[in-house]
């Protein structure tokens, strides 16, 4: 791989050429002395010294219409930047913002009236532990970013409360994924299988919702065993795990649940029974997201499913699984 030095501060090719190519530290991908009557928005990875764009993260360079440049890689911790659409988790309110945990390095402030029409007579009211779909308005290092539940023009658009469903943690490269265009496979093949909702967040948070738990289930799995799989394997994946489904429903396990198979069953169940539990740790009451969190990778495809009826805590099988 070519690489420029930052004190010549030159590029000897045309920006558009790195664009989808891997860069690491230390590679200036811009020389804004050459760009004349041009505005540019930098994003993650990227940093001005002058009139240099250099890199300072390894990553692959991307590139969104009309002006945008960005480092993308995979990391478990979130870099907030600006116009980020994100999942926030509110840990606090105030009189005047909400204290938003957004996975970055400090919380963000979201505030009340940051919202479509928000006025001081109509202040939304949102509990601790509530998900929100908001977007990244201000981001310094040295300063707690500030989020927004609109758009640039000030509407509402998709921003707002996720009621029910689920939410789960990714890397930000799943999260990017997710958010590429065209639409990854993965997603697609489950869209023309289920009826589902997603809310993606570049943060790495994750939101399905859909009619059923199992679906909601099939979908998050699906979505979890993607990341470091290519377009094909992904189809592929997604047809197995039908077929599973559809060969289980065939062998006749219950008569009763001819929509579910036998190990989609069990899940909900578990589902059913963990969303009952109202554990308090530190004072503070665990939504239904998180408990179902804290089980969510045992109930997937799992052999065993949690009975509550049996208070020492044993395990059945889940051929012993009573579904009503």
């Amino acid at each position: 791989m070519t690489t420029w030095g930052l004190m010549e501060g030159k590029l000897s090719v045309s920006p558009a050429s790195l664009v989808d190519q891997l860069v690491v530290p230390g590679d200036v991908v811009l020389d804004l002395s050459s760009m004349v009557n041009q505005t540019i928005k930098l994003g993650g990875g990227l940093y001005q010294d002058n009139d240099v764009i250099f890199v300072i993260k390894a990553g692959k360079l991307r590139f969104s219409k009309p002006n945008k440049y960005w480092v993308e890689s995979s990391h478990k911790r979130y870099v907030p930047c600006v116009e980020d659409r994100v999942l926030g988790i509110v840990v606090d309110c105030k009189a005047d913002n909400f204290l938003v945990d957004i996975k970055g390095p400090s919380l963000a402030f979201l505030p009340v009236l940051a919202f479509e029409g928000g006025t001081r007579r109509n202040i939304p009211k949102f509990e601790v532990g509530a998900l929100l779909y908001v977007r990244v308005v201000k981001a310094n290092p040295s300063m707690n970013p500030e989020l927004s539940c609109t758009d640039a023009s000030g509407k509402a658009a998709e921003f707002g409360l996720l009621k029910d469903g689920y939410m789960f943690e990714s890397s930000t490269g799943l999260s990017r994924m997710l958010l590429s265009s065209p639409t990854c496979p993965v997603l697609e093949d489950l869209g023309k299988k289920l009826s589902f909702e997603i809310a993606v967040g570049l943060n790495g948070r994750v939101w399905v919702n859909a009619d059923s738990p199992s679906s909601i289930v099939i979908v998050a799995k699906a979505i979890m065993n993607s990341e470091f799989l290519s377009g094909a394997q992904q189809r592929n994946m997604v047809k197995k795990l039908f077929d599973k489904i559809q060969s289980s429903r065939a062998d006749g396990v219950d008569s009763r649940e001819e929509k579910d198979s036998l190990f989609l069953r069990a899940s909900v169940y578990l589902f059913e029974i963990v969303v009952l539990l109202c554990p308090v740790s530190k004072g503070r009451r665990i939504t239904d997201e998180m408990r179902l969190k804290l089980r969510i990778n045992e109930c997937c495809f799992a052999d065993h499913v949690y009975n509550p009826t049996t208070k020492d805590g044993r395990f059945l099988t889940s051929s012993q699984v009573q579904v009503t």
